[in-house]
């Protein structure tokens, strides 16, 4: 049985914060975590995207923070994405609400400047995506010498996004003694190689395996033949808006989600959102605002920016594309059914990627449920641009692979027959910038004719 809030330790301006928020029980990773990082030993945290991470290392890390007028932070939180640094800046806000506390979230893609004006009036807690923090590690406009505490959420998505590099140099700036935690959705080697080289003797909690699937979501998948079908699949499953009441769509590149967006927007201009890292920074909280706030039903995004966000009431979470690594189909499916709630996912495949819903199926150890197309859904031919160089490629590579299988030696191309002159380049560059006959006036190394 999970454990009140009322019965842990912490101070009365915790408690009355929580009780503001409305919450009553602790999540089991909160419930496990806050004695561990409360005894200041580095810890590493695995659970599933939606578990209540963010207030179990928000809770212990404020319950001993203790009021400074010093300059320099004592508390770093990286994140991998810089609506995660929103997040969680406005997560500690709400638990700081009786108390005063100084927090500074800083990230990409906005002015460096008015950032460093933010910390030269101080911060106890800092909240940063990887990248920016070390430019103004770099840039002296924020010293790192009294960090105590180092959370990075999230991690595993960070080391996706290529932020390996800035990781370590970030460690290297730290102080070596302080108090290491770690949260993650998946543990990978990359993870595994994180902790061996700076966590010291980390203790683990593993609430879920990353292949266990959530009880209280009902999965369900349709086999489509391409694209276009897929959105027509789509339109037709948007209709029931009695059902359908916030559906999140995932897609795997921003190139698709602006496609869809544009075609779906033929229906449901009025009901839908698009969100990817190309979009500008105003336009993404904007996005993420409306269909928090039930403005707009329907948000199609990538994976990078959808992992972390605190988006309640999703009804529907669906994969119109399937995901390359099944841990991921964990993450998108794990917005929906949060907080107890009833949750559903849909999930469409083509022929291509059926090898990869083998394998999310493979590693949850179930069968998802086979749904057949409705008959009122159009099944086109049609196919994009790269669906055509797909299948041309596969039919080009088959070919040439039976030619070679049923013919002797070839005479090799005309490419390939020309000789490579290693020195073409040295004469063409003599002719090109040849000497004059002799040096002086310019009518004295005219030639003669």
């Amino acid at each position: 049985m999970m454990s009140n809030f009322n019965e842990i330790n912490l101070n009365k301006q915790l408690k009355n914060a929580i009780e503001d928020l409305g919450f009553v029980n602790q999540t089991p990773i909160q419930e496990q975590t806050f004695s561990k990082i409360l005894a200041g030993k580095d810890l590493v945290g695995v659970a599933q995207t939606g578990t209540g991470k963010t207030i179990a290392y928000c809770l212990p890390l404020l319950q001993e923070l203790s009021y400074s007028k010093q300059n320099n932070p004592r508390i770093l939180i990286l994140v991998p994405t810089r609506e995660l640094v929103v997040q969680v800046v406005e997560t500690l806000k709400e638990l700081t609400k009786y108390t005063t506390c100084r927090i500074v979230g800083v990230y990409g893609g906005t002015n460096m400047n008015t950032q460093k004006i933010w910390l030269q009036d101080g911060a106890d807690i800092v909240v940063a995506t990887p990248g920016r923090l070390y430019d103004l590690a770099l840039c002296r406009a924020l010293q790192l010498k009294d960090i105590k505490k180092i959370v990075i959420d999230e991690v595993d998505v960070m080391l996706d996004l290529g932020f390996r590099f800035q990781l370590t140099n970030i460690f290297e700036l730290l102080p070596s003694k302080k108090q290491n935690i770690m949260f993650s959705a998946t543990m990978t080697e990359d993870v595994e190689g994180i902790i061996d080289s700076f966590f010291s003797e980390a203790e683990k909690v593993q609430i879920a395996l990353s292949g266990t699937p959530l009880d209280n979501i009902a999965q369900t998948k349709y086999a489509v033949a391409n694209y276009y079908t897929k959105e027509n699949l789509l339109a037709h499953i948007l209709q029931d808006k009695e059902q359908m009441r916030k559906v999140l769509v995932f897609v795997s590149s921003k190139k698709i989600a602006d496609r869809l967006y544009e075609s779906m927007s033929e229906f449901y201009i009025s009901d839908l959102a698009v969100i990817h890292s190309n979009k500008s920074q105003n336009y993404r909280f904007r996005s993420i605002n409306q269909y928090d706030e039930g403005k707009v039903r329907i948000l199609i995004a990538t994976d990078v920016i959808a992992r972390g966000l605190d988006l309640d009431k999703i009804s529907h979470v669906i994969n119109f594309d399937t995901p390359t690594f099944p841990e991921n189909y964990m993450h998108r499916i794990g917005r929906t059914g949060r907080a107890e709630e009833e949750g559903k996912s849909i999930l469409f495949y083509t022929e291509r990627e059926e090898y990869y819903t083998d394998k999310i199926e493979e590693l949850m150890g179930i069968e998802i449920d086979k749904l057949v197309i409705p008959e009122q859904v159009e099944k086109t031919q049609e196919l994009t641009d790269e669906e055509h160089r797909e299948n041309g490629k596969n039919v080009n590579r088959n070919h040439k692979k039976v030619e070679r299988e049923n013919s002797g030696f070839h005479e090799k191309s005309a490419k390939n027959q020309q000789v490579n002159d290693r020195d073409q380049w040295r004469k063409a560059r003599a002719r090109k910038y040849k000497k004059p006959i002799t040096r002086g006036d310019k009518g004295v190394n005219l030639r003669k004719k």
